[in-house]
């Protein structure tokens, strides 16, 4: 059975416009979720498995058709976000205007969150819910036998007229069962990043699952329980990466710093090897200190990126942020003292805030002194405390999100979640913003003199370009 996974090309997504110059938060990075099916199949399966990263090859939907025409699958599992779902259906209507015959499997965030509405799309045979490595191969094992498939916990489909709900898995405990992500599949030479350094980039996630309560984000596919790989799993990865050429490295832990002891022994595997490696973090403010930095420091780590949200500790409670304003200028000190760069992200719009308090936080944004600044237009997500609050409190006047999963259409405008601004407000604030924290001589004067090679310097200039073409 030759199975074919797809990540979606990438024209028709929601918020798409969102100005940023943050080019790894576009798309460029390897589908990693794919990429561990793809390896848990190779290793436990005998199924002839594919995957096609549509983004890096920049595959239109004919270039896409005639990629799926070539392999020839039976079965097509394709990446679903919310944010992704025209591109998703698009690409379901090539696949099966090539074969109708091909069975389609979605998997994501957006299956997780609204699976009756999804599964009653046009042309989608079955959903997996949750972490999907092994509940795909389960489903691919009994995929004839609908009465088996009733008893594996994760699924979604039909029968008949029947809407089939097998539950919520449980998570996966020991993620050193599931293999490494098969990078191999993709054309990862090519995937990089602003941020770094080199000509080659990739992800890793060294754990899964967010014990924190922000209240705009939910990430329900992965669990509030924090699960962490074992040091030596992690560093048998690096390794492996480092022998297909791979030196940079995106950490996408929601935060990796959360068990310091951990990240220390991590830093220290990584220099015992001998791994000449550069890495980036995402963390919090409160989860960093002296120690962890140092070690941070000496094992390769060029980059940390902090949430910060907000430049008012009033918006910060709304938010549900759980850190301050002091905290975070405590930390940037501390991070810039061991010379590791910072990159800062913020939200405009949230909740109640005020046009003085969009100013604070471009105020704040600056005082921080983050070496990149990565801004957004506060979104009420569906799933999250605040898309529930704004619905109870009448701001958002109906539920926009679930309207969209039961007939998603290339017209829809997520809602916001403030009262006193409208869309084209916040995007001109959003570009202010930018221009604000970018085209100040000395930040631009201070990013030209570290820049320490030529593919660095025209990855820069493609980002400064970008911000003066921002109108």
């Amino acid at each position: 059975m030759k199975i074919l996974l797809i990540n979606p090309p990438r024209y028709n997504e929601i918020l798409g416009n969102n100005p940023s110059i943050i080019e790894e938060e576009r798309g460029i990075n390897p589908p990693l979720g794919l990429l561990y099916l793809a390896g848990y199949l190779e290793k436990f399966s005998k199924y002839d498995v594919t995957v096609i990263d549509s983004q890096i090859e920049k595959l239109d939907y004919s270039g896409l058709a005639s990629r799926v025409n070539s392999i020839k699958p039976d079965i097509a599992g394709i990446t679903a976000m919310t944010l992704t779902m025209i591109d998703v259906i698009e690409t379901i209507k090539v696949v099966k205007k090539i074969n109708k015959e091909i069975r389609i499997v979605l998997g994501g965030p957006h299956v997780h969150l609204f699976p009756e509405e999804t599964i009653r799309l046009k042309n989608i045979d079955y959903l997996v819910l949750g972490e999907g490595e092994k509940i795909l191969k389960e489903l691919l094992d009994r995929i004839d036998d609908k009465s088996e498939l009733r008893k594996v916990p994760g699924l979604v489909f039909k029968d008949k007229e029947n809407v089939i709900n097998t539950g919520i898995p449980p998570t996966i405990k020991n993620l050193d069962e599931i293999p490494f992500p098969a990078r191999d599949m993709v054309p990862y030479k090519k995937y990089n990043s602003l941020l770094t350094k080199g000509d080659i980039a990739t992800t890793m996630m060294t754990s899964r699952g967010c014990p924190f309560k922000c209240s705009f984000c939910d990430r329900p596919h992965l669990g509030k329980v924090f699960r962490a790989r074992s040091v030596n799993n992690v560093v048998d990865e690096l390794e492996e990466c480092v022998k297909l050429g791979i030196y940079d490295f995106l950490f996408y832990d929601d935060t990796f710093t959360l068990d310091k002891k951990r990240v220390v022994e991590i830093c220290e595997k990584i220099i015992e090897r001998k791994l000449d490696i550069a890495w980036d973090i995402r963390t919090r403010v409160d989860f960093v200190d002296g120690e962890v930095l140092k070690y941070l420091k000496k094992a390769g780590c060029q980059g940390i990126h902090y949430g910060i949200e907000a430049g008012t500790e009033r918006i910060l409670k709304i938010l549900n942020k759980g850190i301050t304003i002091n905290q975070a200028k405590h930390i940037f000190d501390l991070t810039r003292k061991y010379k590791i760069p910072i990159l800062a992200y913020f939200m405009i719009g949230n909740p109640t805030e005020t046009i003085d308090e969009i100013y604070t936080t471009f105020k704040v944004m600056k005082e921080l002194k983050p070496d990149y600044a990565h801004i957004t237009i506060f979104t009420p997500f569906p799933g999250t405390k605040s898309y529930v609050n704004g619905i109870k409190n009448g701001v958002i006047r109906k539920d926009y999100w679930q309207e969209f999963a039961e007939n998603p259409t290339p017209d829809f405008v997520p809602p916001l979640g403030n009262e006193y601004f409208d869309r084209a407000a916040l995007d001109h604030l959003l570009i202010e913003g930018y221009h604000e924290f970018y085209l100040r001589p000395s930040y631009m004067f201070k990013r030209l003199v570290g820049i320490r090679n030529i593919n660095e310097l025209k990855k820069k200039a493609k980002a400064g370009i970008k911000v003066l073409r921002m109108k």
